[in-house]
């Protein structure tokens, strides 16, 4: 699962500063995008395919829910395909989630928060899909089977993509696919 991620924007972070110049150029200096800890329901950049570029643009997380209140803000990568929610996303409609890291809480009583992050490196990028409700663009999370480097603390973790496969994860849809059933990298955790 992931229920929290952050983009800490840090000038000296060359990727991130490259995305949030991109937003302002399209949606001015005053756009209503979320940094640093981000929760469900956060307007936030996210990468996607917009004719002929990959270009970063706003979006929603979370989509809503059709029966009740709230969103559903992450899908398994196992049976996305499977689901009517998520099928036509997967195959037309992928994005990448840039981030600084992402959070998650120890199943146990002492609920203790984690940060994971990819080892030297500043950013991480997760595997997500779109779609757009009442003329909001709106994205969810890939997860997957949590590896050693997470499963005692979740058993879910974002798929997480390399940066040289993010333009393939795009563009590509039998390649997509592939790289949902590849092995996790392993992450580094801290206690936050």
């Amino acid at each position: 699962m992931c229920g929290r991620y952050e983009m800490f924007i840090n000038p000296e972070n060359r990727e991130m500063m490259r995305i949030v110049k991109d937003i302002e150029n399209k949606y001015g200096a005053k756009n209503n995008m979320r940094a640093g800890e981000i929760f469900p329901t956060n307007i936030v950049p996210i990468l996607s395919f917009d004719r002929s570029n990959i270009t970063p643009e706003l979006s929603i997380w979370g989509f809503p829910k059709f029966y009740s209140k709230g969103v559903i803000i992450n899908s398994r990568a196992e049976t996305a395909i499977e689901k009517p929610t998520f099928r036509k996303s997967l195959l037309e409609r992928r994005c990448v989630i840039p981030s600084t890291g992402f959070y998650e809480w120890k199943q146990d009583a002492s609920k203790q928060k984690y940060r994971f992050n990819l080892p030297e490196s500043e950013n991480l990028y997760m595997a997500g899909i779109w779609n757009e409700f009442k003329d909001e663009k709106r994205f969810v999370i890939l997860t997957t089977a949590a590896n050693n480097s997470m499963v005692d603390i979740h058993n879910r973790m974002p798929v997480v993509l390399e940066r040289q496969v993010i333009e393939g994860w795009i563009k590509d849809t039998d390649f997509a696919l592939r790289i949902l059933k590849e092995d996790q990298p392993i992450l580094e955790k801290y206690e936050v």
